[in-house]
């Protein structure tokens, strides 16, 4: 074959070389890549209800009527099992409300669609186990004596922990001085929470951010080492307060509310 190509006119002879590279183009163009697709998901109120249930319920100790919101975000990514080719990366590449992310990013532990809400249900319960634990553990009290219940486990993942344990708090103590935790201001945020208070990061948090501010935040608490992250996409009137910790995420909260500095990204 090579030898007949030197034999052509070189025109003739890139033609002939071209129609296999297109070939390679085309079949690359619709060919399924290991990319998910993800845009800004719901959001939640933690304070108020879901499915006309309590998303926290507290027994064993008194609890005190909450004003404002503390939003824990989502995304919304395409799922494992979608097909996802070039022409639609390009499209939602350039789209800021919009991100492609590598697919063992969102679905680090693989499967199938099922295997892996199924996977995700579990973190989310074993996220609201260590949330309970840090925030009693941040008040001092006896987790044999209060008890909290979580009505959320349709939401999965663990991003939520860190919202799960400021909820506990703010109806047991609030601002630890009569008030709101909140300080009545509709607070968003993301992190996962360990069992000792510790916050971690957890990925998309650009686009949580558009989804907590199209909900009315005002406030988002991100986890500190996604900081520049959460800036990329940062909506107008959204301001970003990071934490590593519960006891950051409290001491920032009260200090809001008192019209006091705060870190910031």
């Amino acid at each position: 074959m090579l030898s007949r190509l030197t034999r052509l006119p070189r025109p003739a002879a890139l033609a002939v070389c071209a129609v296999p590279v297109l070939g390679l183009f085309a079949a690359a163009a619709f060919a399924p890549l290991p990319f998910v697709i993800a845009q800004p998901g719901l959001t939640a109120d933690v304070l108020g209800d879901r499915d006309g249930k309590p998303v926290i319920t507290v027994t064993g100790a008194p609890t005190r009527q909450t004003n404002g919101q503390l939003r824990m975000t989502t995304i919304q990514a395409t799922g494992p099992s979608t097909t996802v080719t070039l022409p639609e990366l390009v499209d939602d590449w350039f789209d800021s409300t919009r991100a492609v992310m590598p697919k063992e990013a969102v679905y680090p532990s693989g499967g199938s669609d099922k295997e892996i809400e199924a996977h995700n249900l579990e973190q989310m319960t074993a996220s609201q186990s260590a949330a309970t634990q840090a925030a009693l553990g941040f008040l001092n009290k006896d987790p044999k004596d209060v008890k909290v219940q979580l009505n959320l486990a349709d939401v999965g993942g663990p991003s939520a922990g860190l919202l799960f344990s400021l909820g506990i708090i703010d109806k047991l103590d609030g601002d630890g001085s009569g008030g709101d935790l909140t300080g009545g201001r509709t607070i968003a945020g993301t992190g996962t929470i360990s069992a000792d208070g510790k916050v971690g990061a957890v990925g998309g948090v650009a686009l949580k951010t558009q989804a907590a501010h199209r909900d009315g935040a005002s406030v988002f608490l991100v986890p500190e080492a996604e900081c520049s992250d959460a800036q990329s996409e940062l909506p107008e009137g959204l301001r970003l307060v990071p934490v590593s910790s519960l006891t950051d995420a409290v001491r920032s909260l009260r200090a809001l509310s008192r019209g006091e500095p705060v870190p910031s990204c």
